[in-house]
């Protein structure tokens, strides 16, 4: 799930991952099969594959495992295919939520996510009824305790490198760039060691909403069903939790 961009926000992701990793790596590994199909193998030579891999290291996915889901996305045998699908909807209060899907059969996964939405006081829109308050963004995290560069050089590297801003908090620094600018970033930031709780590019939203206790943990519920539906790879959401 992605949302506001805070620190405790990538901790509860980090534990999400940590209480099911089976099932996270699953949805990275097929990321990595698209991203595969649609470029080659090669990450030199395949930006999203580059980006996906990147997106796997800061989730913890072993060196291996991405390997090994490289060499079977290539193979000669694969005949898995999916493909992409967004979808808008509205959680309780008229929060606004995309999801990004992976389908080998659309209708199975549309009914799917109709039924979560419905079933957590929120309902499945048309294309385009939310992402105009959403932008892409390239977006990278590195907790400070891991970071070995003093702010300022570090500032001044992700600056240099083609980044959009820079903003520091008590336990993480968070560079945004362009979509465009992402990959070459990262790699920069990459290059002088540095290690990311987070780094992909995201659907960031302009504004948010405050939803009181009740409206919240019927967020919750939504985001959590969603999350648990195979084909979802990633939820964006202006809550502001």
């Amino acid at each position: 799930m992605s949302g506001h961009s805070k620190w405790h926000n990538i901790q509860a992701r980090k534990g999400k991952v940590d209480a099911a990793r089976g099932k996270i790596f699953t949805k990275l590994g097929r990321e990595i099969l698209i991203a595969v199909k649609q470029g080659g193998p090669d990450p030199a030579g395949n930006a999203k594959l580059k980006d996906v891999i990147a997106k796997a290291k800061a989730s913890n996915m072993p060196n291996d495992t991405i390997n090994n889901a490289i060499k079977k996305a290539a193979g000669a045998g694969n005949n898995e295919n999916y493909e992409e699908i967004v979808y808008e909807g509205y959680g309780p209060n008229g929060t606004a939520i995309i999801i990004e899907a992976s389908t080998d059969n659309r209708n199975r996964t549309a009914a799917d996510i109709r039924h979560t939405f419905s079933k957590h006081g929120g309902n499945l829109g048309t294309n385009g009824c939310v992402s105009y308050l959403f932008t892409r963004k390239g977006l990278i995290i590195i907790a400070k305790e891991e970071c070995n560069m003093e702010e300022d050089d570090l500032m001044m590297l992700a600056i240099e490198s083609g980044a959009d801003d820079f903003t520091s908090d008590e336990d993480c620094f968070e560079i945004v760039t362009s979509p465009e600018n992402f990959s070459e970033v990262r790699e920069k930031l990459e290059k002088s060691g540095l290690t990311f709780a987070q780094a992909e590019i995201q659907m960031v939203p302009s504004t948010y909403i405050s939803l009181d206790e009740k409206a919240s943990e019927k967020m919750q519920k939504l985001l959590d069903g969603l999350d648990d539906n195979d084909d979802v790879l990633e939820v964006y959401h202006n809550w502001e939790e």
